[in-house]
C-alpha cells in the first residue's frame, strides 16, 4: 500500500539558461544552515565542473539537500541550455514538483518552453519564481502574465495552471509572495515549497525499486548511480538485480556495497534508505543511467523515458592541413577518444 512520506521533498530548479538557478541553490544553501558563518564558499558553489566555472554555466545537474522545518529538501540544480536538455529529462523521474525560475527581466525563453513542457507532460506540480526582481527594467507583473500564457500553450491542467508564485532576488538572497513588498529573507520559497510540492509516494513494505537518473563519477570508487527508491527500502550489502525498462534482455545479479545520501554539498554514508529517499550508489561497475535496480524474487523495471538525440554530430579526423601545429601535450586521435570516453562516465546526453 503507498504511502506518503512527509518528511521528505523532492524539487528540481528549471529555467532558461542565465536565469539564477545556481545563485539560488547557493542562497537556500546558505539560508538553511549548510556553512559555517565564517566559512569561505565559492559563488555559484553547485557549478563544480571546470567547464562550467569558466563559462558561468551549468551543463551537468546536481544534487543536494537541505533541511527546513524538520523537512529535507533534496534539489536538483538543471542546466539551463538546450544542448543539456537530456540532463533535465532524466532528472525529472527523481522529482515530486519543480522551481519554474524566470528572470524578472528577460522573461519567458525558448529553454523555459523546453524545460517547462518537460514537467508539464509528467504531471509535476510547478512553483513559479520570478528571480532578479531587483534588476533595472523588471517588470515582474508583466512577466507572471508571460508564464501563465505559456502554461496555456503548452496544455497545462488548471490544477498546474493555479500554481503560486513566488518573487525573488537570488543574489540579495530574498523572496516575498507580493511583488510590491520586499523581502527579508528566502522562507517564502521554502514554505511554498513545503505547502505545495507533494511528498513522495511509495509503498515501504513492497520490494525494493531505485531508478538510477544520473551518473556521478569518481576515479576511487568508479560509477556512481543517483536515483530515487521508489519502493522498498535499499540496504548495504543487498543482492539486487539490474533490469531495464528499454532492454529486456539486461539481468545483472549485483550487491550493493556503498549507500548514500546528500547533505549539504556532501554524501553521507548510510546504511539504508527508505521511499522517496535520493540516493547515491557505488560499487556496481556497469551501472546505467534508466536501469532500476530491485528485489531478485520481484524484477519489475520502473519506466523511464529514452534519452533524446543528441543535437549535433561530429567527426574527430587527422588534421592534415600544412598549418596544422604540433603543440599541445595531447594531440592524438586516441588522447581525444579516451577523453570522449572519459566525459560518457557522466554525461551520456
Amino acid at each position: 500500500m503507498k504511502e506518503q512520506v512527509s518528511s521528505i521533498r523532492n524539487v528540481a530548479i528549471i529555467a532558461h539558461v542565465d536565469h539564477g538557478k545556481t545563485t539560488l541553490v547557493d542562497c537556500l544553501l546558505r539560508q538553511s544552515g549548510v556553512f559555517r558563518e565564517n566559512q569561505e564558499v565559492a559563488e555559484r558553489v553547485m557549478d563544480s565542473n571546470d567547464i562550467e566555472r569558466e563559462r558561468g554555466i551549468t551543463i551537468l545537474s546536481k544534487n543536494t539537500a537541505v533541511t527546513y522545518k524538520g523537512t529535507k529538501i533534496n534539489i536538483v540544480d538543471t542546466p539551463g541550455h538546450a544542448d543539456f536538455g537530456g540532463e533535465v529529462e532524466r532528472i525529472l523521474k527523481m522529482v515530486n514538483g519543480v522551481v519554474l525560475l524566470v528572470d524578472a527581466f528577460e522573461g519567458v525563453m525558448p529553454q523555459t518552453k523546453f524545460v517547462l513542457m518537460k514537467a508539464l507532460s509528467l504531471k509535476l506540480p510547478v512553483i513559479a519564481c520570478i528571480n532578479k526582481i531587483d534588476r533595472p527594467g523588471a517588470r515582474p507583473k508583466e512577466v507572471v502574465d508571460e508564464v501563465l500564457e505559456l502554461f496555456i500553450n503548452l496544455g497545462a491542467d488548471d490544477e498546474q495552471l493555479d500554481c503560486p508564485f513566488v518573487y525573488a532576488s537570488a543574489k540579495e538572497g530574498v523572496a516575498s509572495l507580493d511583488p510590491d513588498v520586499p523581502g527579508t529573507d528566502m522562507k517564502p520559497l521554502f514554505d511554498t515549497i513545503l505547502d505545495y510540492i507533494p511528498a513522495p509516494e511509495g509503498d515501504p513494505e513492497a520490494p525494493t525499486q531505485v531508478l538510477i537518473s544520473t551518473i556521478d563519477y569518481n576515479e576511487y570508487v568508479g560509477r556512481i548511480g543517483v536515483g530515487k527508491v521508489d519502493n522498498g527500502s535499499v540496504k548495504v550489502n543487498q543482492e539486487a538485480l539490474i533490469v531495464n525498462h528499454h532492454n529486456p534482455d539486461r539481468r545483472e545479479k549485483v550487491k550493493i556495497s556503498k549507500l548514500y545520501e546528500f547533505d549539504g554539498l556532501s554524501k553521507v554514508d548510510v546504511t539504508e534508505a527508505g521511499v522517496g529517499s535520493i540516493v547515491a550508489i557505488s560499487g556496481i561497475a556497469d551501472l546505467k543511467i534508466g536501469d532500476t535496480l530491485c528485489s531478485p524474487e520481484a524484477p519489475n523495471a520502473i519506466p523511464f523515458q529514452k534519452i533524446s538525440e543528441p543535437t549535433i554530430s561530429m567527426n574527430f579526423i587527422v588534421n592534415d592541413s600544412p598549418l596544422a601545429g604540433q603543440e599541445g601535450k595531447y594531440v592524438t586521435s586516441r588522447h581525444i577518444k579516451d577523453r570522449l570516453y572519459k566525459e560518457l562516465n557522466t554525461d551520456v546526453s
